[in-house]
């Protein structure tokens, strides 16, 4: 038995900026090293500017938190739920000062990303390293929250989403109105080295099984970097143009490798993606993200629950 006993619960996020001042220095924190030009990320900032001039990725993770929070006192011990983030406040640095503040030793760690590659799990992990440093001060043991991309509530919490976004509901859905799900994009040469593709895949194939869509399919959105080296296709841009010159009038689209609708999600699929698909004839359905679907929450505080050995 492990001598110190879980006594918190820490998600892990991005993080995302709350005003139009915010934009820039969150850009730039977020490609540090990378030689990014200013130039090319005021491109990103006008993305910000046109759906609202923030991004609503905080204030989402602090749904998800208290939700969870509020999950755990009603269904077991009255864990505390902390979030830190990567690039923007609350910095994780702060949140390991505050946790050890309030004496707070040993946490489970959730990484808010459901799907593992190079991109995601290791530099959350590698930032919480670092930030570790940074506080200054000990920060708690961490055990990380298994993977959840196949598992039942997790399917269940997405079509949910998608029945809440469209006209659809399972067991009745309409053979001629297809179902893309999209993911963030990222270099082949880091898919192959990872299990994100099939991770992606096994979400979709769950979520569509339990809608009982036959006519489903894959698409990745948010590209960045070297216009040069490959990376996961089709861009949802181009499956939408393919599925309208196949024939198809409908769509239903879910960002089902996002967790929140943040700017990624409302400025190329709610801007980009529907323009391409109002040029091409085709009605497009975006459904929400899972964010603090009760069916999510649950997912997460059983499974927090049976990683600390407590009962659900």
């Amino acid at each position: 038995m492990h001598e110190t006993p879980v006594d918190s619960i820490l998600l892990l996020g991005f993080g995302g900026p709350t005003r139009p001042d915010e934009i820039m220095p969150f850009l730039r924190r977020v490609v540090e090293g990378r030689g990014i030009p200013d130039e090319r990320l005021a491109e990103v900032e006008q993305h910000y500017l046109e759906v609202g001039g923030r991004s609503p990725y905080n204030e989402q993770t602090e749904d998800l938190r208290a939700a969870l929070e509020a999950r755990l006192r009603a269904g077991g011990p009255g864990l505390p739920v902390y979030t830190g983030m990567r690039n923007w406040h609350p910095f994780l640095s702060d949140t390991f000062r505050a946790m050890h503040a309030d004496a707070r030793r040993r946490c489970v760690g959730v990484i808010l990303a459901t799907h593992r590659s190079e991109a995601s799990h290791p530099r959350y992990l590698a930032d919480v390293a670092r930030s570790a440093a940074e506080a200054g001060t000990p920060a708690p043991e961490l055990d990380l929250l298994p993977p959840w991309f196949d598992h039942p509530r997790f399917h269940a919490a997405v079509a949910a989403r998608i029945e809440e976004g469209s006209p659809y509901r399972r067991g009745a859905w309409p053979a001629a109105v297809p179902l893309v799900f999209t993911a963030h994009s990222i270099p082949v040469r880091m898919a192959e080295s990872s299990t994100y593709v099939s991770e992606v895949r096994r979400s979709c194939e769950g979520t569509a099984r339990l809608l009982g869509v036959s006519d489903w399919r894959i698409a990745y959105q948010s590209r960045s970097g070297d216009p040069r080296s490959p990376w996961l296709e089709p861009d949802i841009n181009e499956a939408l143009r393919g599925l309208a010159g196949g024939g198809a009038r409908e769509v239903v689209v879910q960002a089902i490798g996002f967790l929140s609708d943040h700017v990624e999600v409302l400025y190329d699929l709610d801007v980009e993606a529907r323009a391409t698909a109002a040029a091409h004839g085709l009605t497009l359905h975006r459904t929400p993200c899972v964010g603090a679907h009760p069916e999510f929450v649950t997912l997460l505080a059983e499974s927090i629950l049976e990683a600390t050995g407590i009962a659900a």
